[in-house]
């Protein structure tokens, strides 16, 4: 089979890994618009599940992955000036532009052809038994045949930028600063020993207020260092200004398809869906793309069944993460709802931020109704440990302990 891929991106480049694992005969070409060695982003978010993936699919790429990333087992929070930790599953992080040069080293490998600096258009596709359109939220290919995908782009409200930062967290970081035009918060995570990845967030009243909107990069980065001078511990925000020297402030915007397919065109990665940062899933979910893809184009008997079956099983594995974006986004844009509680209890809620009752509870009483839940969690451990006796002893001292 001749596959052509375009976009050079982890979703494209993995699946060229796995087709030509599954079958060294297939024809296999990444088209990349921009020179080898650039990307954007600073550093991407994943979690254990993924790295199994990766082995159990790919040994040699996956050890690499593992080898280059950075971890953390903990969440601190700062609120005003205080700050608060909690533990939680083992993170990882890797730079973007480490990420790609791994997996572009092992599909050369495997002898895929990568095209860089070739763009492609929707008018002169290559030739090809299957294209792939994996040139991001903007995709071209996608683009020219919209109306059959049934492309729908719905815009967020708050203004985000992406940073970097040569202070180097030990914890998934979050900051949220008071100023007298509304709060401003950032994530940072590290990506590596040297660098960390540094997202900042506003509501847009809070944006303009601070004159970030119409401040240069520099400037904005003055502004945002002087903001966050507690957590950056003396570091430097580093950002990519655009042409014109102003900074790359966005809104999020979320992409969805009614269909993800057409004869032989289909879609993968943020061409097909997105879903909001704050989850920190948009790479893991486009490599879970590449996955399904590849699986139904071993298993099904011809092209149009594989691509089918690539639609059903992807559009419902993304039922969860995205409800679960949407509501994590929903909870920053009413982050004064939250905010007031004592930082442990506002932390405790951020970490619960997916789920959909959260909006409609009252924060406090649902923070109670979360605690008592991890509560009865953990007796049910107990007892399937320590027998029904003693769990009885230990549930009737919690329930004493609750009066």
């Amino acid at each position: 089979m001749k596959v052509a891929c375009v976009g050079g991106g982890p979703a494209g480049l993995y699946l060229s890994i796995l087709l030509k694992r599954q079958d060294p005969s297939h024809d296999v070409t990444v088209y990349e618009r921009n020179p080898e060695g650039s990307t954007y982003g600073w550093g991407v978010t994943y979690w254990r599940g993924l790295l199994d993936q990766l082995h159990a699919r790919d040994p040699e790429s996956a050890r690499a992955v593992e080898e280059s990333s950075v971890r953390w087992n903990r969440g601190v929070a700062h609120v005003r000036d205080r700050s608060t930790c909690r533990p939680g599953d083992e993170g990882h992080g890797i730079g973007r532009h480490r990420l790609l040069e791994i997996l572009a080293d092992r599909a050369r490998g495997l002898g895929v052809r990568l095209e860089f600096e070739h763009g492609v258009t929707a008018e002169d596709p290559p030739e090809a038994d299957l294209l792939v359109a994996a040139d991001g939220v903007h995709s071209a290919l996608r683009t020219r045949h919209a109306g059959h995908f049934g492309t729908t782009l719905t815009a967020g409200r708050n203004p985000y930028v992406w940073l970097g930062t040569t202070r180097v967290f030990d914890s998934f970081t979050f900051a949220f600063v008071e100023t007298g035009h509304g709060w401003i918060w950032c994530y940072g995570y590290p990506f590596s020993a040297e660098r960390s990845t540094c997202v900042v967030e506003c509501a847009p009243e809070t944006w303009t207020g601070l004159g970030l909107d119409r401040a240069s990069e520099a400037d904005g980065l003055a502004r945002l260092e002087e903001l966050f001078a507690h957590v950056l511990d003396g570091h430097a925000l580093i950002g990519r200004a655009s042409a014109d020297g102003s900074a790359q402030w966005l809104t999020f915007r979320t992409l969805t398809n009614d269909t993800w397919y057409r004869d032989r065109l289909v879609l993968l990665g943020d061409a097909a869906h997105t879903t909001h940062y704050s989850i920190g899933a948009g790479t893991t979910l486009a490599l879970e793309d590449a996955f399904a893809l590849a699986d139904a184009l071993r298993e099904c008997a011809g092209l149009p069944q594989a691509l089918a079956r690539y639609e059903r099983e992807r559009k419902a594995a993304l039922l969860s993460p995205q409800s679960a974006a949407r509501h994590s986004a929903q909870w920053y844009e009413n982050l004064t709802r939250y905010i007031d509680l004592p930082p442990e209890r506002m932390f405790a809620l951020l970490g619960q931020r997916h789920s959909p009752l959260l909006p409609y509870v009252p924060p406090q009483l649902y923070y109670r109704l979360d605690r008592a839940a991890g509560q009865l969690e953990a007796l049910r451990r107990f007892k399937r440990w320590a027998g029904p006796k003693l769990a009885r002893t230990a549930h009737a001292r919690v329930l004493t302990s609750r009066r």
